[in-house]
């Protein structure tokens, strides 16, 4: 006689942006702090960080650079089968917006403190080419997305922009310039899907 096995099947947790919001502003510190040794003991300076020389070309970019990428998503997200989008990429759109909002916001602030602010500086410390530093900044970034690897067709949405963010930041060496397009970029597209102005391909 077989043995009936009265465990309960142990549901996937969903994801929460909530608790992504409190993770990503931790590790926000954290990397803000790294900076601030950084500055400190002379490997970078403010005028790395946030110049504001060229405001011109600063609102050019963000502007340009958020319509560019938010149409950019956009067209992948028309012309991609939703089989091949992450599930948590399908998800968060529900929360409120105060949330999106949030978590949008303190996922862009981390990643463009540790990208941008931390890898992508040091890397034109020790490199010759400004290029050099923002590809291999972007492998380190496309690298981080794990939860992406089962959907390689996700690692080519983030590859864009991460090199856009990098070029950008680049010309303007301005942290706020790539932070603000990354956090629009994220932020414009969820609404999007919220409200149902675009919707995955079936």
């Amino acid at each position: 006689m077989t043995p009936i096995n009265n465990k309960p099947q142990q549901a996937k947790k969903d994801f929460n942006p909530k608790d992504a919001v409190m993770v990503f502003s931790s590790f926000a510190l954290i990397s803000a702090a790294i900076i601030f040794a950084l500055v400190v003991y002379d490997v970078l300076s403010i005028q790395d960080l946030l110049s504001f020389e060229h405001p011109i070309t600063m609102a050019w970019s963000i502007a340009i650079s958020s319509i560019g990428l938010v149409l950019f998503g956009v067209i992948v997200a028309l012309s991609t089968p939703a089989s091949y989008i992450d599930d948590t990429n399908k998800s968060y759109q529900k929360h409120s917006v105060t949330v999106i909002f949030a978590f949008t916001f303190a996922g862009a602030l981390f990643e463009e403190i540790l990208f941008r602010g931390i890898i992508q500086n040091i890397l034109n410390v020790y490199v010759s080419h400004s290029w050099l530093a923002i590809v291999i900044t972007t492998v380190l970034f496309v690298g981080m997305h794990v939860q992406y690897y089962k959907k390689p067709l996700m690692l080519l949405n983030i590859t864009i922009p991460s090199l856009t963010f990098g070029w950008i930041y680049s010309q303007t060496n301005n942290l706020l310039v790539p932070f603000l397009v990354h956090f629009l970029m994220n932020f414009g597209i969820t609404l999007l899907f919220k409200y149902n102005v675009i919707r995955l391909k079936r």
